[in-house]
């Protein structure tokens, strides 16, 4: 679990002006850290322009076309908590947008997982108000072993 997630993917309380912007800060998080190259965040892009990967709760789950999935190199996570929210098309606006590139069917996992955390209430608003990147690992991983 612990390479999926990792303080290097995680950027809390950010501020972005739409969607697009909050794709490309996590997918750049992705790059950094290896799991994917540079041209796997247009395939964010485009995948988000087909059908938006808000999933509900405040939750937006950016990832690439299935075409792209020969591009991922690692299965990894980014993590951005926007406090104000950015607007994902969505009956209200995306708060935490997860990126996410996921080698054969490991995202069904990590997206069950995730689904299940942040439909509680509670470790939705923990995840928020986070005030350090351990923190909010701490929570995903208590809460993605369960």
């Amino acid at each position: 679990m612990m390479t999926i997630l990792a303080k290097e993917k995680i950027k809390l309380n950010v501020k972005v002006k739409d969607k697009y912007e909050a794709i490309r800060l996590a997918g750049q998080l992705l790059v950094d850290a290896g799991h994917v190259p540079l041209e796997y965040i247009d395939k964010m892009i485009e995948r988000e322009e087909d059908l938006s990967t808000y999933i509900g709760g405040g939750l937006a789950m950016p990832h690439g076309t299935n075409a792209s999935k020969a591009l991922i190199r690692s299965t990894g996570m980014a993590i951005l908590t926007v406090p104000d929210g950015v607007d994902f098309g969505g009956d209200e606006p995306a708060q935490l947008i997860i990126g996410l590139a996921a080698v054969g069917d490991d995202h069904l996992n990590i997206l069950t997982n995730v689904a299940m955390l942040v439909s509680e209430e509670e470790d939705m608003r923990r995840i928020l108000n986070a005030s350090s990147e351990e923190e909010l690992i701490s929570i995903f991983e208590a809460g993605m072993q369960e």
